[in-house]
Order: C-alpha cells, then sequence, then structure tokens
C-alpha cells in the first residue's frame, strides 16, 4: 500500500468500479442467504416440519455467517481483503448449487449452515475493503450503495423462488436463485478493483484480534453501533421470516406466489439507505438512528391491522426504517474505527447475524405461542432497545474514538 493512498474519490473510474462489483457481491450473497425465507411454508409442508423448524433454513445459515465472521476477518489481515472475498463467494456459491438436492430438512439444514460459512467471507470484509479503498468524505454514501445493493439482493432471490416454486417446487425455487448468485459472483470477481489501500498486518493473529477487540469494546459509541445490528437485524428478519405464515391465514387467505410480491418492500430499503447515509453525513449518525427505530416502530405496529392494504403499508415503512438504521450504523463503524476496522466490522456482522439467527428462531416459538401479536411484541421490543442504545452514540457518531 502506498503511503500516499487516500482512498479512491467519488466518480473516479475505480471508484465506480468497486460500488458495482460491491453491488453484485451484495445480490450474490443476500440472494443465496435468504433464499429460502419467501418459501418457508412450503418447505414445512414439503419436508414435514414445523414453522421453527423450516426457518433453521435461514437462521442456520446466519448463524453460520456470524460464527465465520472473525475467523474470516483474521484471514483477510493474512492474505488481503479481495482474495478473501473471492474465495468465499467461490465456495458460497458451490454449496447454494448443492443445498435443493439435500434429501431431507435435517440435511438441507447441515447443509445451509456450512454455506453460511462460507457467506460470512464477504460482508465484513466488504465494508472493510470499501472503507479502506474510498476517500473518507464519502464514505457513507459508499457503505449505503453497498447495503442498497444488498437490499436488492434479498429482493431479487425471494421474488425468483416463491413463483418458482409454487409451479415447479421448492427445490426449483432455491436452484434458480442459486444460479442467479453464480452470475453475480462472476461479476464481482470480474469487476472488483484490486485493493491499494490493504497493509499487511504482522504479529500473531488471534492475540491481534482479541487485543483490538478488547480496545474497541473500551468504546460506548462503538458497543452502541454493534447493538444496533444485533437488535434490529433480530427483529427485522423476525417480521420477514413469518408474515407469509400470518398472511397464509384469515382474514387474508395469501397464496404463496402472492406473498412473496411482499418482498418488493425491500425497495423501500434500497432508496431509504441512500437517503439516510446522506443524511448521516450532514447530521451525525444518532440523529438517523433514532430516527431508524421511530419508523421502524411504527410500520411493526401497521402489521398488525386486518387490511391487507395497511399491512403491506406497515412493511413498507418497517423495512424503510431498518434499511436506514444498517446503512448508518455500517458507515459510522469504519469512521469511528481509528484502528481495528476489519475487526470491528466483523463483530458488528456477527451480532447482525447472532440476532437474525436467534430472533428469527425465537419468532418461530412466538408465533406458535401467541401467533403474529406474539410476534409483533418480541420485534417491538428489539427496536424499542435498539433506539435506547442510539441514544450512546454521540451526535457525530462516526468520528474517530480516541484510544
Amino acid at each position: 500500500m502506498s503511503s500516499e493512498f487516500s482512498g479512491h474519490p467519488r466518480g473516479s473510474r475505480e471508484y465506480r468500479r468497486l460500488l458495482v462489483a460491491l453491488a453484485f457481491a451484495g445480490v450474490a450473497t443476500f440472494t443465496q442467504l435468504y433464499s429460502s425465507q419467501g418459501i418457508l411454508p412450503l418447505i414445512s409442508r414439503d419436508l414435514g416440519v414445523d414453522a421453527a423448524t423450516a426457518a433453521l433454513t435461514v437462521s442456520g445459515t446466519t448463524a453460520g455467517l456470524a460464527a465465520a465472521v472473525l475467523p474470516w476477518s483474521l484471514l483477510a489481515d493474512r492474505i488481503g481483503r479481495l482474495p478473501a472475498m473471492r474465495i468465499a463467494i467461490v465456495s458460497a456459491t458451490v454449496l447454494g448449487l448443492l443445498a435443493p438436492l439435500m434429501p431431507d430438512a435435517a440435511s438441507l439444514i447441515g447443509v445451509r449452515v456450512v454455506e453460511g460459512l462460507a457467506l460470512g467471507g464477504l460482508p465484513a470484509i466488504a465494508l472493510t475493503y470499501l472503507a479502506e479503498e474510498v476517500d473518507r468524505r464519502h464514505a457513507s454514501t459508499a457503505a449505503a450503495t453497498y447495503v442498497a445493493g444488498t437490499s436488492l439482493g434479498g429482493l431479487l432471490g425471494r421474488l425468483v423462488a416463491a413463483p418458482i416454486a409454487e409451479q415447479a417446487g421448492w427445490r426449483i425455487g432455491m436452484g434458480s436463485v442459486a444460479v442467479i448468485a453464480a452470475v453475480a459472483a462472476v461479476v464481482f470477481i470480474a469487476l472488483a478493483p484490486r485493493s491499494y489501500g490493504f497493509a499487511f498486518v504482522a504479529g500473531h493473529p488471534l492475540r491481534r484480534l482479541v487485543r483490538v477487540i478488547g480496545m474497541l469494546a473500551r468504546d460506548r459509541v462503538m458497543l452502541a453501533l454493534w447493538a444496533q445490528g444485533f437488535l434490529l437485524m433480530g427483529g427485522f428478519v423476525t417480521v420477514y421470516n413469518y408474515l407469509a405464515f400470518h398472511l397464509e391465514g384469515a382474514p387474508y387467505f395469501l397464496p404463496p406466489a402472492l406473498a412473496s410480491l411482499l418482498f418488493t418492500a425491500y425497495l423501500a430499503g434500497t432508496a431509504s439507505s441512500r437517503i439516510a447515509g446522506g443524511i448521516a453525513e450532514r447530521t451525525g449518525t444518532r440523529p438517523v438512528l433514532l430516527g431508524a427505530a421511530v419508523v421502524m416502530l411504527a410500520g411493526l405496529l401497521l402489521t398488525l391491522a386486518a387490511s391487507l392494504l395497511i399491512v403491506i403499508v406497515g412493511l413498507v415503512v418497517m423495512t424503510a426504517g431498518f434499511f436506514a438504521g444498517h446503512a448508518a450504523a455500517s458507515a459510522a463503524l469504519g469512521q469511528r474505527a481509528a484502528q481495528g476496522r476489519a475487526q470491528a466490522a466483523s463483530v458488528y456482522t456477527l451480532g447482525y447475524y447472532a440476532g437474525s439467527s436467534l430472533f428469527g428462531w425465537l419468532g418461530g416459538l412466538a408465533l406458535l405461542a401467541g401467533d403474529w401479536p406474539a410476534v409483533v411484541s418480541l420485534v417491538a421490543v428489539l427496536v424499542v432497545l435498539a433506539g435506547v442504545a442510539a441514544l450512546a452514540v454521540s451526535p457525530r457518531g462516526g468520528a474517530p474514538a480516541r484510544h
């Protein structure tokens, strides 16, 4: 790395290539990660398992991802961000193509867990790669663009899987998504520019990891940013895991193909993440996080309505709030961590998917115990806690910490 390198300026050819490549990485990652979410009722019926067990095809994958992010960050410190991401995306793509071939729920969940381990090499490293390669002045906007790409990936996987699965079975639906992810992976590998901001990290990697995380954990703002990922993502995935089960019953009686169209609400996240990035650059991180929590809670409460139209509006509002908060917190991480950016992003990603796995599964138990109102109550508690945690973030929450 050249000591003169300060990041690709906004509008440059390398800047544009990097953002396009990461957008396709987001598509490759999130189409696979949530490919089963829109077809959980079909998997449940075909394999003869309950809603909570079927949801392990999502939660198991996110749990694998959460477990893998710190080891992947260690590898990325040794071999570089881009080589690590390439290994991860190729491995995950192969496993994604194998998953629909599994004969029963246990083997399907097992392959999905291993697929999650492979996918762990992408989200945390992508944010670090971006923070190292982009002009710091435009880090929030660049990170928000990446988050927008992840929302499009999640939307694409769900929209493709459900209609195909209803006509040809969930295996064909999931396999079709895996093919799309493979194409996106090829585009990422072809476009991602070489790294100029990476410096080889000397020393024992595990000892350095423990030391850096310990240093970061003494910063209350960093702790609050990590909490955002754990709490908001936990609530967000819980809603999307179980809303289709809720809408299959009275008074909606929505078939799976139509229920999958609800995932177009992700487009609200594509827009809100970009808007939130710009607002955070002007006003700071805390106002965006607090506003995101309020918006998310308002949308969540609307999903209790008996009117399908109001439920849809609520889902759109909740999705916009989630992605605004996620984009603001993601951008603040790289700016806040004067040292240990990779580790800061990795812990955030670990919490993000640990929350997804834990609450995505607990939401199924809530659904069995108290139907949709119980699910909404669980998610509301998580969103309120995220708002309280956001109060600990300084007005200019992304400013570097003094260690």
